[in-house]
């Protein structure tokens, strides 16, 4: 009990940070949950062979809450295109719900690199973000049923919302940037969802799982985070009206480079 306090406590500290980070840069949570939890579990005692599985199931978990209130407010504005979701929303569902199964497939060190890939991917994309004139145009139902499968997929596996992936995306087929983080927080919310559930079914029968593990999901953690969060998460969208955000963001994508990269090679 003494350990779940003290993961608990900790893990309040991290949400601060996350929400706070949030809230001033736009990044979501995931990039920085996961690699904190790796080193923070087997800080304080927690080793499994399962680790970087129980980070990201983790990770993805407590985005649940935050694309819920972040989706609900691009709602009043009237940013969701709302009838996108018919070609999409399979997609998502199967992609997200898939997610923790192929997980279990991959061994936890290689999954651990592929997610050090992919964070100096985001930290480059950061820094140099993708800017689209939005003249192209959206492609057929097929097409796009296709591409939210693999968005959904690569987010669940990564532990993250999707709109570093869907938003680029959708900016590119011409939908304009409000609609497209507002979809993007929508589906934020969906993708949680659908892969936690995934991830908790995988997990029950997962071996060598920590204790106060809901499948692939550590509890502890969980609950630190999200509390936290959302209360420092207005915070950082105050301060980011006085502070210097673009430079802060550049910043933070180095930061995040030497993260990954320390990652890979170790």
């Amino acid at each position: 009990m003494d350990n779940f306090l003290l993961i608990f406590a900790i893990c309040l500290a991290l949400g601060s940070l996350v929400g706070f980070l949030a809230g001033l840069l736009g990044i979501g949570g995931g990039l920085i949950i996961v690699p904190a939890l790796l080193y923070i579990l087997p800080w304080v005692g927690i080793t499994s062979s399962q680790l970087t599985h129980v980070a990201i199931a983790t990770s993805l978990s407590t985005i649940i809450l935050t694309s819920l209130s972040s989706a609900t407010a691009h709602h009043k504005r009237g940013n969701i295109p709302w009838p996108l979701f018919k070609p999409i929303l399979p997609g998502i569902i199967i992609g997200a719900l898939s997610a923790g199964f192929v997980s279990e497939l991959i061994p936890s060190d290689q999954l651990q690199q592929a997610f050090a890939v992919f964070v100096v991917l985001m930290a480059l994309q950061m820094a140099f973000p993708f800017k689209s004139k939005g003249e192209g145009k959206m492609p057929g139902d097929g097409v796009l049923f296709l591409i939210s499968v693999i968005i959904a997929l690569v987010a669940g596996m990564m532990g993250i919302g999707g709109g570093v992936l869907l938003v680029p995306f959708l900016s590119f087929c011409g939908l304009q940037m409000k609609q497209a983080v507002g979809f993007s927080s929508a589906t934020g919310f969906l993708i949680a969802i659908a892969g936690t559930t995934g991830y908790v079914v995988a997990g029950f029968d997962a071996p060598d799982l920590p204790s106060g593990t809901l499948g692939y999901i550590y509890l502890p953690a969980l609950f630190g985070i999200i509390i936290s969060s959302m209360i420092f998460a207005p915070l950082g969208v105050k301060a980011a009206s006085t502070l210097p955000t673009p430079k802060l963001k550049k910043a933070f994508a180095g930061l995040l480079f030497i993260v990954g990269l320390k990652m890979i090679f170790s």
